[in-house]
């Protein structure tokens, strides 16, 4: 039982610290599992997050779910990512609870109008960088061809998201 309450532990308090998500819990992580419980060496932590990075996903929760399950089997991996998990979701409920409660209210009203440009700007940084790296990796055809075709599939024939980005896929995969 005392097992269970230090893998909770060892990944709740950097998910509690680890402002920026799991890049930035990742050392605390390690210091965790390393110096303080010595559960793994440095070279086998360092493999854990080799594999971490090889698979999609965030990286957090894949490292946790397997130093969990090294070291208190399926209890341990279910402990540790519920741990890594906690304290995001503990965050986004009562921030939620908040803004519910905010809704309808001038200072409500006033937050989502500030807060929509914001977006439109970041979006569209994305959308330019993305634009540029396309253009530079593939090639004007090929970024002229995927954004038309994405546009008009969304806007026009009101194809699912999902089908249009499987297809972006399909595409690549055979012609790029």
């Amino acid at each position: 039982m005392l097992l269970y309450f230090q893998i909770f532990l060892a990944f709740f308090i950097p998910g509690i610290l680890g402002y920026g998500g799991g890049p930035a819990s990742i050392p605390l992580v390690e210091q965790e599992v390393v110096q303080n419980y010595g559960w793994m060496t440095s070279q086998e932590f360092a493999e854990v997050l080799a594999l971490g990075n090889a698979l999609p996903g965030a990286i957090i929760t894949k490292m946790a779910g397997y130093i969990g399950f090294q070291i208190g089997g399926i209890p341990g991996a279910v402990i540790a990512l519920t741990a890594t998990v906690l304290p995001s979701l503990i965050l986004m409920i009562t921030l939620a609870g908040l803004l519910y409660k905010m809704k309808g209210t001038k200072k409500f009203e006033t937050l989502t109008t500030l807060v929509r440009p914001v977006v439109a700007v970041l979006l569209g940084v994305i959308a330019f960088d993305f634009f540029g790296g396309a253009y530079i990796e593939s090639g004007v055809v090929h970024t002229v061809i995927l954004s038309t075709a994405s546009f008009l599939l969304l806007t026009k024939f009101k194809v699912h998201p999902a089908l249009v980005i499987l297809g972006g896929l399909i595409y690549g995969a055979l012609l790029l």
